[in-house]
């Protein structure tokens, strides 16, 4: 039986059956509508006093017929061809409308969103007419005929230095609108000719946008709660757009959004869920990335309503986790983190997942394809587990080595892309791997160096271990599975907390940075905060960190500025960890 879709409330079986019916209509392939077909619609929706919208492929068969305007039926865009932005999509929908007036914005919108070869708008007279002559009556008092336009003058910009983040102006959709026509007028018009007369522009645009392949083509969406300030809201925002780039993709545009709380289904509301789908249509996104986590449930929502995939922050910063890990031990907490995360999400994530389907050869048992993912994960998950807790045993015994030998040992921390690595090759000759990104090393590295002792002035060794840098709201599953990694802090004496003072937001990096050392579970040694980068920060933003932070030290570590002064300072610190303080 075939399906309607809609509002079905207080329709008459008979209704029901007219309605199915229509699915049983063709129209000749290249033709939009027929007369004949335009009247039946029409006739229907007025027994049922409703919208009714039939929506065709062009065959001319009839594959989806829904009881309510364009915008109420529209199909999901995970059910449409998905063709690209060079493409129509091959379904053009006649709707009618109680009202006596053009197609209104919802409706084109909806045409937009499923990138519809055209919409017929088929206006009711409400009662029915008999033409003179008698004869059929006639429903329709106009029509009117509506197409997408190529946009020439539209500009894709890419933001891959991500530090602006202000909603760029991308140009709502372009469409064309027919004056009101007669039936028989719009039975005459050429739906092939149309067609490919739209997709040969459309595709002159595609081609003159040069869309980079490998690249992921990203639109942010920021939601921004009573909770937090516009400042921070920017700065997460800023610092998301960074985290795309790092992770290898170009943000397109930044979608943002001001409620009072979440939506618990989407987490934006339902309009702005239409704004990101035709957005992303229009500019050709093929990535959303929210600012926050999502549950297995909004992905699902969010990916059926926009079409597209969804991911969020902790996704982000997993992908980067995943292509900058080198050492083995690296790799094996990254997969864990990514497999925990993954766990909860398989449901849902495609139609790869479903039951085995029924026929000849399909049948009998066996678990879902879902069970099956599922076991493979929590035993993969498992084993991962003991080579991390191995790895945390070696790393340990390494640790108490150390220790017998006596060599004090300090651990740099601070927010990510504060400069720790180019500070650790500075103090130390060694030859870290280092760039202007976030997350740019993972793997903690050790090195010697040598300071002079705090009351002796004797030269003494200490070790210097560079960590994995902090990020406001760390992934929890990364806190767990990179605990081998953040356990240097907690086992070494003292901390040097780096900071980036060259950047806006460094009052707020010092706080993740210690909200994020509060949550270990044994609580780290002395810290000396050291402001990096004070060649690129402003005398003003220099003044307020020496009022905030009077016994901070001061240096450049790509100048190498002020680094016998912060050799000096981890003198007098190791000295006061090591006694007790």
């Amino acid at each position: 039986m075939e399906t309607i879709f809609g509002n079905l409330q207080g329709l008459k079986s008979s209704q029901l059956k007219q309605l199915q019916r229509l699915y049983h209509q063709r129209i000749p392939g290249d033709r939009i509508t027929t007369s004949e077909f335009s009247q039946r619609l029409a006739a229907i929706s007025t027994e049922v006093n409703q919208p009714v919208c039939a929506y065709l492929n062009r065959r001319g068969q009839v594959i989806r017929v829904g009881v309510g305007t364009p915008r109420q039926t529209q199909i999901p865009p995970l059910e449409l061809p998905r063709y690209g932005a060079e493409r129509l999509s091959g379904i053009r929908c006649i709707a009618t409308h109680l009202k006596p007036e053009p197609p209104n914005e919802a409706a084109l919108t909806a045409m937009a969103l499923q990138r519809l070869d055209a919409l017929v708008v088929l206006n009711i007279t409400g009662t029915g007419f008999t033409r003179r002559g008698g004869g059929a009556t006639g429903y329709v008092k106009e029509a009117y005929l509506a197409h997408l336009t190529p946009q020439e003058s539209r500009t894709l910009v890419t933001s891959p230095a991500a530090s602006k983040v202000e909603q760029s102006q991308v140009q709502p959709p372009s469409w064309n609108i027919s004056p009101p026509l007669s039936l028989d007028d719009l039975a005459e018009q050429d739906l092939i000719d149309l067609v490919e007369n739209l997709e040969a522009e459309f595709q002159r645009e595609f081609v003159a946008q040069e869309v980079d392949a490998d690249h992921d083509r990203v639109l942010i969406v920021g939601l921004m709660t009573s909770e937090i300030s516009p400042q921070r809201f920017q700065d997460t925002l800023a610092e998301l757009a960074r985290l795309v780039d790092t992770a290898g993709g170009d943000v397109l545009q930044t979608v943002q959004q001001k409620r009072s709380r979440i939506h618990p289904q989407t987490v934006v509301g339902e309009g702005k869920v239409q704004e990101i789908a035709l957005t992303a249509q229009i500019l050709g996104v093929n990535l959303v990335v929210f600012d926050r986590d999502l549950s297995p449930s909004q992905v699902r929502n969010l990916e059926m309503q926009i079409g597209i995939r969804v991911v969020d922050r902790t996704e982000v910063i997993l992908d980067i986790f995943a292509q900058r890990a080198q050492s083995r031990a690296g790799k094996l907490q990254v997969e864990l983190a990514q497999l925990e995360y993954m766990q909860p999400r398989l449901a849902g994530r495609g139609r790869t997942m479903s039951r085995l389907g029924g026929g000849i050869g399909t049948r009998g048992p066996g678990e879902t394809k879902l069970e099956t993912e599922r076991r493979a994960i929590q035993q993969r998950i498992s084993r991962l587990q003991k080579e991390v807790n191995q790895l945390q045993a070696h790393r340990s015994r390494l640790r108490q080595r150390r220790q017998h030998r006596e060599v004090p040992s300090v651990a740099l921390v601070g927010y990510t892309n504060a400069g720790k690595s180019t500070l650790l090759n500075a103090l130390t000759n060694a030859e870290v791997y280092t760039a202007d990104q976030l997350f740019a090393t993972l793997d903690p590295t050790t090195r010697r160096l040598v300071i002079p002792h705090g009351e002796t002035d004797e030269p003494q060794e200490i070790l210097i271990t560079d960590t994995v840098g902090f990020i406001h709201e760390l992934p929890t599953s990364l806190m767990d599975a990179f605990r081998a990694t953040l356990e240097e802090v907690t086992e070494a004496d003292a901390l040097l907390h780096l900071v980036d003072l060259s950047h806006p937001a460094w009052l707020s990096h010092i706080r993740a940075v210690r909200e994020i050392l509060a949550q270990m579970p044994v609580t780290p040694g002395p810290a000396l905060v050291t402001f990096n980068k004070i060649d690129q920060a402003s005398s003003e933003t220099l003044a307020l960190a020496r009022e905030e932070f009077p016994l901070a030290v001061f240096i450049s570590a790509s100048q190498r500025l002020g680094l016998e002064t912060l050799r000096q300072r981890l003198a007098q610190l190791i000295q006061y960890a090591v006694d007790g303080g």
